[in-house]
């Protein structure tokens, strides 16, 4: 319905208004009354209705007056004058401001109606042909900042004021649903960053593809993006199902101009592909995770996958887990840093394992191995998405081969995670990681692992991580935050926390102990 003001000085006049036709019939809802010209501008201000029926004649300020400080106010409505006296000389002054009709009083039914009908199928073409406009008017600014996306724009005929792009930096991200299974993402990015997008001022939303690209634009929003990266990835870990699980971003460097947009989107694209080599359960990629572009790029070559072949079936038959795990994860690497596209990776990988299990095949055929046939390795690498998942099923048929090739105590992996341990604790290593790479379910391994070793395996990592530091604090060289991060401790809370607990002591404290008297190196 559309929307009325009935403004008038005379209450009798405005209760007739009301009852003289019926108003919802005729497709229009009656919203507010006013008795006087400053009351009756207010209301137009405040509420902007569609139509104003206004009296030529009212306390305050007059009718023309009124008209004229309302247009001059942007107000776009139509208005009906009504006047107790038929001039021709007013109704030539409402002309000015796009009044098309001057009823005298009392107000006859029939004009009223037919001025209503005719308004109503004026204010229809005109919102109609907004909406094309407007229609039009998005098509062409999504084209242009395709343009500028792509670095295929003609920045010389773009107006960069138009297109809201005034700001001092900017930063392109792409995000999408992170699994197909999981329901629609159902809230704005806006809730995700926490600030109002009035005007576009925070950010615009791009149709490219099947992608969504957003453009942060200003200081503002780059920051707000940054502090939900680092709440989304390491204080508030979706839960799993979640909507929020079902995201993924990518997201390329920042840029100080918009001819410069494009080198950030291209950030952004190339990481989306890349997604392949994302971690388990690993939502946001950034442009520092690029593979560095040099001239000594190299491909994964049939030798090399004969090298990896001939350690892998060695180690597989010294029942070197540590080796195996170690020369899978250097392959990850090469892997990463390679120019080949995802395609010829998981081609690279199926020769790869169909290699080795001819090796062990032909080695141990006295054994028959159980291992799956060409036609189901080949199906499982090419359906899946991410190369943790195909590794993971490297290292669970190399554990199944362990087993059918020898008898040994289950417990012996344990030197070799220890091991691990001791190389590799001052990254973020988890019992479902160590256990990924092993081969094993990781409670099962963390049952023998405590009953091995007798504590936990968080508990003897952080024992390995305090003695470290200890080192640390004791040399004097680094600030204590420097040291936390250099153990494993990305928060220096926690790491006081646990060393306090292992040793009594404030890491403060055991440096002021234990360190040397004469060092004038950095206390905290």
């Amino acid at each position: 319905m559309y929307t009325v003001l009935i403004a008038d000085d005379e209450a009798i006049i405005r209760r007739g208004l009301k009852k003289i036709i019926d108003w919802g019939m005729l497709g229009f809802e009656i919203i507010g009354e006013a008795s006087n010209g400053v009351e009756t501008l207010a209301y137009i201000n405040e509420h902007n209705p569609d139509i104003v029926l206004l009296d030529i004649k009212m306390p305050g300020m007059d009718g023309l007056e009124l008209l004229n400080k309302a247009r001059s106010e942007k107000y776009k409505g139509k208005v009906i004058i009504l006047s107790g006296y038929s001039d021709f000389k007013y109704a030539q002054e409402a002309i000015r401001y796009d009044v098309k009709y001057y009823l005298t009083k009392p107000i006859d039914v029939v004009e009223l109606k037919a001025a209503l009908s005719s308004l109503s199928e004026q204010i229809k073409e005109k919102s109609a042909h907004r909406s094309t406009v407007n229609h039009y008017k998005e098509k062409a600014e999504n084209t242009i900042l395709l343009d500028l996306l792509q670095g295929t724009a003609d920045l010389a005929n773009i107006n960069f004021d138009d297109l809201h792009m005034t700001s001092n930096i900017y930063q392109v991200l792409i995000y999408e649903k992170y699994s197909r299974n999981i329901a629609d993402i159902t809230y704005h990015f806006s809730e995700l960053l926490k600030v109002t997008n009035q005007d576009n001022s925070s950010f615009l939303i791009v149709n490219a593809g099947n992608n969504e690209v957003i453009i942060l634009k200003g200081e503002f929003a780059i920051q707000k993006f940054n502090e939900f990266l680092n709440r989304f990835e390491r204080e508030l870990k979706p839960q799993k199902g979640s909507p929020l699980d079902s995201l993924f971003i990518a997201y390329g460097r920042t840029v100080t101009s918009p001819k410069d947009i494009h080198i950030s989107y291209k950030d952004s694209s190339s990481l989306l592909q890349r997604r392949f080599f994302c971690e388990i359960n690993q939502h946001t990629i950034g442009y520092k995770q690029l593979p560095e572009n040099n001239n000594n790029a190299y491909y994964m070559t049939h030798e090399l996958l004969l090298d990896y072949c001939s350690k892998l079936v060695a180690y597989i038959q010294s029942f070197n887990r540590k080796a195996v795990a170690d020369t899978l994860h250097n392959l990850e690497i090469k892997l990463y840093n390679s120019q080949d596209c995802i395609h010829d990776i998981k081609l690279f990988l199926t020769d790869l394992f169909i290699e080795i299990k001819d090796k062990l095949n032909n080695l141990y055929s006295a054994k028959k191995l159980t291992i799956p046939t060409n036609t189901q390795i080949i199906d499982f690498i090419q359906t899946k998405n991410y190369l943790y998942e195909i590794f993971l099923f490297f290292t669970e048929q190399f554990e199944v081969v362990l087993n059918s090739i020898g008898n040994f105590s289950r417990e012996s992996v344990i030197d070799d995670i220890l091991y691990y341990i001791q190389h590799n604790y001052m990254e973020n290593i988890r019992l479902e990681n160590i256990a990924s790479l092993f081969g094993y379910n990781s409670s099962y391994l963390g049952k023998i692992f405590n009953l091995k070793i007798g504590e936990s395996f968080n508990s003897y990592v952080d024992k390995v991580r305090i003695e470290n530091s200890k080192e640390l604090l004791i040399q004097k060289s680094l600030k204590i935050y420097e040291i936390a991060e250099k153990v494993g401790y990305q928060n220096t809370d926690y790491f006081y926390m646990k060393f306090k607990k292992n040793t009594g002591l404030t890491p403060a404290e055991y440096r002021k102990k234990y360190a040397t008297p004469n060092d004038n190196r950095k206390d905290l």
